[in-house]
């Protein structure tokens, strides 16, 4: 650390940025209008220096953050010197700085004596930014012209002022304007929190000595991570994980990922991954990166801060005209759904550098189901508008010496499952079953996380469904001689007729109908035939496995009407197959 830096302050200004962007974070919650912002967590928030350098990160959803050099860039292209105290900047073009049309980001300048000194920035992902379905998030779009209002860096205010075209522009061209306006002004307000703070920071340590602890933050970023990777084993290291489809053609969709460890740096390419596809799941290259990001902090420690030190170390690099960098007008409505196989892939890669920090796939994302109509009688009004967008949240693979957790968020997410009370009294939907799904784990010495099961009946009299789900033909691996787990499903009716439906499916729903989606589990981690009898047990008590799923998996016999093992069956079952 240089001489001119106190490490006690350098701790404060540390701690200082990582409390105004978990301030930030809680700002959006308490403020925002719609239930994707404020109970699903689909947003993030962070601070940036002058440069557009990412200071501190919330812990909030990482695979916005590593897309923000990006976005930053554009703003700064378009707007150079032209940005002046009071301004906010939105965008959402994933051509032009963006990911998806969902997600809008916005930026306040900082200001502090007529001199520009950061920007807080939110991201926040909008239940509907118009275009050919409610949502705006169909994965069956084929150019991003269908996807909704497309949003190149602007000024949402000019010096403090409301542009009023812009706002009437949104307003007119989305099916829910108090929800966006709303959600809008609450990534307003957070914005001007992060301001306000920082502009404390400022007058308590000065601008200039400030720029120096900042560059030292991200120096102490930078020295972590390249400490991290000397330890890792030079070589190339590669991995392949699959989508299933595009919605359109038949799959399966590589994503290639191989990563040289070259000292203290690392090289990503994605060379050999699929070209972009017709359905909307090809993913921004900055999206790329970002996940790409991700999954290399995953193997990092606890210590490395959150901040752009770790970018200087990862040199990512994806085939122009791929589904990881496409070119216009390629549909990316869906393209989360890639980064999370992006992030699957690079932890591939890393199982075989760092085995002990990474563990098996989980659920292969999160699945999102949107419901869209309009409910309420007519009567000569205008009936009222409803979306839901719900995205199913659900388990992790096994890793080093821990089962898989289920009912929780993908690691790259920080998301959270919409409570079924919440939807109920928002939507004309019942949810009928919210579950785990037995049999569903990954097997392994240290077992998979078990998946969720959603089920919705329509009480309205008819809605739009448009339903993103993977791992139904590509169940998520296990590691080291684990298992994979169960593949998703989607079900139409599923006490009735039960229809099988494909993994990605944009369908009328008629009141009363019933959707059902059976998530995918997380993969095992090490050789199931090695797994405690004991906790065999346990999870068939648990009603977590089956009998029989413990016997065909882990070679494990249970007693007769009992809740034990059965000890010298199970030594010659697994016997047997050893």
């Amino acid at each position: 650390m240089s001489l001119n830096i106190d490490p006690i302050t350098f701790a404060v200004i540390k701690n200082g940025l990582d409390t105004i962007v978990d301030d930030m974070a809680y700002t959006v919650m308490r403020t925002a209008r719609s239930p994707i912002v404020r109970d699903v967590l689909d947003y993030s928030a962070t601070i940036c220096d002058a440069r557009g350098r990412i200071l501190a990160q919330a812990k909030t959803v990482a695979l916005h953050l590593g897309a923000v050099p990006d976005a930053v860039i554009a703003v700064l292209d378009e707007f150079g010197d032209d940005l002046f105290d009071g301004d906010v900047i939105i965008l959402n073009d994933p051509y032009d700085g963006g990911m998806h049309l969902p997600d809008i980001f916005m930026f306040k300048p900082i200001f502090h004596e007529q001199a520009l000194q950061g920007f807080a920035v939110v991201i926040a992902h909008h239940s509907d930014v118009g275009g050919r379905v409610p949502g705006s998030n169909a994965s069956d779009s084929t150019e991003i012209f269908q996807e909704g209002l497309r949003i190149p860096p602007l000024k949402l205010y000019a010096a403090g002022q409301k542009d009023r075209s812009l706002f009437a522009l949104l307003r007119t061209n989305v099916r829910l304007p108090d929800m966006l306006l709303g959600d809008l002004a609450a990534q307003l307000a957070t914005c001007s929190v992060g301001e306000r703070a920082f502009i404390n920071l400022i007058k308590k340590h000065g601008a200039e000595g400030l720029g120096q602890y900042f560059n030292a933050l991200l120096d102490y970023g930078e020295r972590l991570t390249r400490q991290a990777i000397r330890a890792w084993p030079n070589g190339r290291y590669e991995f392949t994980d699959y989508i299933d489809d595009d919605g359109f053609d038949q799959g399966p969709i590589p994503i290639v990922c191989a990563i040289d460890v070259m000292d203290d740096h690392l090289v990503v390419d994605f060379e050999g991954s699929s070209s972009q596809v017709k359905g909307a799941i090809n993913c921004t290259l900055s999206y790329t990166k970002s996940s790409t990001y991700v999954g290399i902090r995953c193997a990092l420690g606890r210590e490395v801060p959150n901040n752009a030190g770790i970018y200087r170390c990862i040199t990512i690099t994806a085939p122009e005209g791929s589904i990881l960098n496409p070119r216009m007008p390629a549909a990316v409505a869906a393209r989360a759904l890639t980064g999370y196989r992006v992030v699957d892939a690079v932890l591939g890669a890393l199982a075989a550098i760092v085995p002990e920090r990474v563990m098996a796939a989980g659920e292969g994302g999160n699945t999102v189901v949107c419901i869209g109509g309009y409910e309420g009688e007519a009567q000569g009004q205008a009936k009222t508008p409803f979306i839901l967008v719900d995205m199913i949240n659900g388990a992790w693979g096994g890793r080093a010496g821990k089962d898989g957790i289920e009912g929780v968020t993908n690691p790259s997410q920080n998301m959270s499952n919409m409570p079924v009370e919440t939807l109920e009294t928002r939507y004309p939907i019942r949810v009928e079953e919210y579950a785990l799904r037995p049999d569903s784990c990954g097997p392994g010495e240290y077992r998979g996380g078990l998946g969720l099961i959603r089920q919705y009946r329509l009480l309205a009299d008819e809605a739009v469904l448009q339903l993103r789900a993977d791992r139904a033909v590509i169940p998520p691996y296990g590691l080291f001689g684990g298992g994979r787990a169960a593949p998703s499903r989607n079900i139409l009716d599923p006490n009735g007729a039960a229809e099988a439906l494909p993994s990605k499916v944009t369908r009328t729903l008629r009141g009363g109908e019933v959707i059902r989606h059976d998530q995918a589990g997380g993969g095992g981690y090490r050789d199931p035939l090695c797994r405690d009898p004991e906790q065999v047990a346990a999870d068939v008590a648990n009603e977590k496995i089956s009998p029989a799923f413990a016997e065909e998996h882990f070679g494990v016999v249970m007693m007769a009407g009992d809740s034990a093992p059965d000890l010298a069956a199970t030594e010659a079952c697994r016997r047997s197959r050893k």
